[in-house]
């Protein structure tokens, strides 16, 4: 008889999960409390233009790529993908842009004039940080789920090269003597919920994943990553419920035995896995009596990332700007401090810009195009007030994208408009304290130090996305919900082999018959 799991929420985690369960023979139920898959991965259209919801940057391609072989299906049969070169477009104060390129040719006649004497800095960075991400990576897949997991041989030997006892700026000091080069490969680190002036130096390796292995566009939007995962769930079986939330977890002699849904129905099953936002299931699904380690109390003093302040245009104009651009602050240390430390609204804040519709023009209609504005901001313990700060904000951002971005004369080309501030990410999407990026990543939250996998409140619980190892981001996440599933799979003396293509189309040949 083949075991029933439950999964809460339908982000790229709970679906990579489900399809991984589902072409196993499990039978697999989805719930989602939105209306459409993929959480923070989904999207919107309105009046012919298309917008990601979140995530716009996919690395390390190779990962989706793995979960849908696990599965004996071929990426390509799902989604298209479409490197992105130059990798984006920097813009400094005074103006000065870098566009960071896989073309060593041109990316060395870049540096040398623009940050003249760093380019074999450039080349060390690439060759030690390839170093660190090949001892690295092999570690994130490791559970940690017990002091014993910091035995393991591949952790011990990648040891020497963590770095975690140096600032990523520290770090990045040993390749480059400018700071503005320095900055370019830091950015990220921001998103992790954390200054590059206290960021582990562990995290070097984010921008390395980018020079090394490319960024990556899915045609019609990285949504379809979770389209496509949907897609293939159901095809093995999968049931998928859309706009049903789950209200509660139910647990019984400190087990999960299935979920109370919000319209009352009780569903039960042998496992639950979990992959809404961390903190917020904790406050809301988890019963107050069946949460020992992560009290209230307890998750007010976790860290957690930045917020983002969204704005969605529409625009009837094609600008000549690449596909992904950063504005920087002028002064960034006082930005992101501003950010991450005094939890106030940068006078003048760092911008990102995707402008999309130059690589896919299913996004916008002809001659048009779909932007998509990201800022960094504080979370809600800022205590900021939205409903009085947004409009100021809003054109504070207008008239950089105006100045320093090259969107000149955009507010007039504006037909369609969609913002979204803290309170919309923690009010509509349900993300505790509307920290977008989840928890941060401290040395203090990482590894055996971040929720596990297997959840420790009580048994036949697991968790999957950025509020557990190994992380946040697309990929981390997809690799969450692979350690979960090998988890559950082991407890019933189950592994997770990968299916070999051609006996999963003799397999959906036989469902479709079927159906």
């Amino acid at each position: 008889m083949s075991r029933r799991v439950i999964i809460v929420g339908a982000g790229p985690g709970g679906l990579t999960a489900g399809m991984l369960l589902a072409s196993r023979g499990y039978q697999v139920d989805i719930f989602e409390k939105q209306s459409y898959v993929g959480g923070r991965n989904g999207a919107f259209s309105e009046g012919g233009y298309t917008f990601d919801i979140g995530p716009t940057f996919l690395m390390m391609d190779y990962i989706v790529e793995q979960m849908f072989a696990l599965t004996g299906r071929r990426l390509a049969d799902y989604m298209t993908l479409q490197e992105i070169d130059p990798l984006y477009r920097m813009v400094f104060d005074g103006g000065r842009e870098f566009y960071p390129t896989r073309d060593r040719a041109k990316m060395k006649k870049q540096i040398d004039r623009l940050f003249p004497g760093n380019y074999a800095g450039y080349e060390q960075y690439l060759k030690r940080e390839q170093e660190k991400f090949e001892a690295l990576i092999p570690c994130l897949k490791i559970p940690y789920s017990s002091w014993r997991s910091y035995l393991n041989r591949q952790f011990l030997r990648s040891l020497p090269k963590l770095d975690a006892h140096l600032s990523l700026i520290s770090k990045l000091r040993q390749y480059y003597t400018d700071d503005d080069l320095q900055v370019a490969f830091t950015f990220q680190a921001k998103y992790l919920g954390m200054s590059p002036w206290e960021c582990p130096g562990t995290f070097s390796i984010l921008a390395y994943t980018e020079h090394a292995g490319g960024i990556y566009h899915v045609m019609g939007g990285l949504n379809n990553i979770s389209q496509g995962m949907a897609r293939a769930f159901r095809e093995d079986g999968g049931r998928l419920h859309l706009a049903t939330g789950v209200d509660e977890i139910i647990v019984k002699d400190r087990r999960a035995v299935g979920v109370l849904l919000e319209n009352g129905e009780e569903v039960m099953a042998d496992d639950v896995i979990i992959n809404a936002d961390f903190a917020h299931a904790m406050k809301s699904l988890v019963p107050t009596k069946h949460r020992m380690k992560y009290t209230d109390q307890n998750l007010k003093r976790k860290k957690f990332s930045c917020s983002t302040f969204m704005l969605y245009l529409g625009v009837d104009a094609v600008y000549d700007i690449p596909h992904h651009n950063i504005i920087f602050a002028k002064d960034y240390q006082q930005n992101v401090d501003e950010i991450t430390k005094h939890k106030v609204l940068s006078a003048d804040p760092s911008v990102y810009i995707q402008n999309a519709s130059v690589t896919d023009s299913s996004l916008a209609p002809m001659g048009k195009s779909a932007l998509y504005i990201l800022v960094p901001i504080p979370n809600n313990t800022s205590g900021l007030d939205w409903t009085k700060e947004a409009p100021a904000f809003r054109k504070q951002v207008l008239d950089i994208l105006e100045t320093k971005a090259g969107l000149a004369g955009i507010r007039q080309h504006i037909e369609v408009e969609r913002m979204i501030t803290p309170d919309d990410w923690e009010q509509e999407m349900h993300v505790y304290n509307g920290a977008t990026f989840n928890l941060a990543h401290n040395v203090g939250q990482m590894l055996g130090f971040r929720p596990h996998n297997r959840f420790e409140e009580f048994n036949h619980c697991y968790l999957v996305g950025g509020g557990t190892h190994p992380g946040s981001g697309l990929p981390t996440i997809l690799e969450s919900a692979r350690i979960s599933v090998e988890l559950l799979l082991r407890s019933y003396g189950d592994k997770l082999q990968p299916i070999p293509v051609e006996e999963q189309v003799q397999h959906e040949q036989v469902t479709r018959k079927q159906a």
